[in-house]
């Protein structure tokens, strides 16, 4: 292929949402069409979930444990080097545009506060507040824990498959051969305050190289201790078929920790999960 894009809506979104999926692959597939490049494909495919709503990032974003509190993560990387990621951000309505943003300073990682002023500073918009979609997962999360049934929320969620939506990403190459990632997420469910997970963590939820890129969603601290997204990449390193190195590490997760992969290389694209999970794919000739 000559150029190529695949989006996720994050582990356990309803397949019924791929619609979302679709259109956001397609904001992004134009500008590779136009022979954009990569970076700036997976960045439009991202901000576009990021104001769907019904997925866990940017407008979609859940609460934290609190019930008030929105953080996010986001990140953003390409085979050239271009990196940076932001982290328990609040009050932005896009933190995928606040990654880009981050690009243009010395910097490749900004949390909390400082964070928040630097959105100030480009003028992004502001977040709208928690969506009619978040405010009702919350409430099945303070059931769950009020009825002391936390594991229905924590590792499988037991009965409420539709949480474990926790990011949204996109993987892309352009005409030219460079390859991106782009990430961003409200988080999992039942979460600390300033808890973050895998999404800003290079080598974890994200990787970007010379032979292709990779995004991961499910549990962040399993995601994080097992450096996912950097071990696929050596495997693709090693010469192992994409496919087989992204399954094979799918299947080293136990059954109840929630996990997908999506990846693209010069000559394939794959998206394996061991839940569902809303997905899209576009690829240019």
């Amino acid at each position: 292929m000559n150029a190529g894009i695949l989006v996720h809506g994050g582990v356990g979104s309803l397949e019924e949402w791929r619609d979302g999926c679709l259109y956001a692959c397609g904001k992004g597939a134009s500008i590779l069409k136009k022979g954009g490049p990569a970076l700036e494909a997976v960045i439009e495919a991202v901000r576009t979930l990021e104001d769907d709503g019904r997925f866990n990032a940017g407008t979609g974003s859940i609460l934290r444990i609190d019930g008030k509190t929105i953080e996010m993560d986001a990140s953003v990387m390409d085979s050239s080097g271009r990196l940076a990621m932001v982290m328990a951000v609040r009050d932005v309505k896009n933190p995928i545009l606040l990654a880009q943003a981050l690009l243009s300073t010395p910097h490749v990682a900004i949390a909390g506060e400082g964070a928040g002023k630097l959105a100030e500073k480009f003028g992004l918009e502001p977040h709208p507040g928690p969506s009619e979609h978040a405010l009702k997962q919350y409430e099945r999360i303070k059931k769950a824990l009020l009825n002391k049934r936390p594991e229905e929320i924590n590792p499988l969620w037991k009965g409420f498959e539709h949480l474990l939506c926790d990011t949204v990403g996109a993987v892309a190459m352009d005409r030219d051969g460079v390859f991106a990632v782009a990430s961003s997420t409200g988080g999992a469910s039942a979460m600390l305050v300033g808890r973050v997970g895998d999404t800003p963590i290079i080598g974890a939820g994200f990787y970007a190289g010379k032979l292709g890129a990779i995004a991961v969603t499910g549990i962040g601290e399993e995601i994080i201790k097992r450096s996912v997204a950097r071990t696929v990449y050596d495997r693709i390193e090693r010469g192992i078929d994409l496919e087989r190195a992204v399954k094979d590490i799918i299947y080293s997760f136990p059954q109840d920790i929630p996990i997908g992969i999506i990846a693209i290389t010069k000559d394939s694209a794959v998206a394996l999960s061991n839940r569902k999970m809303a997905w899209a794919e576009l690829t240019i000739t």
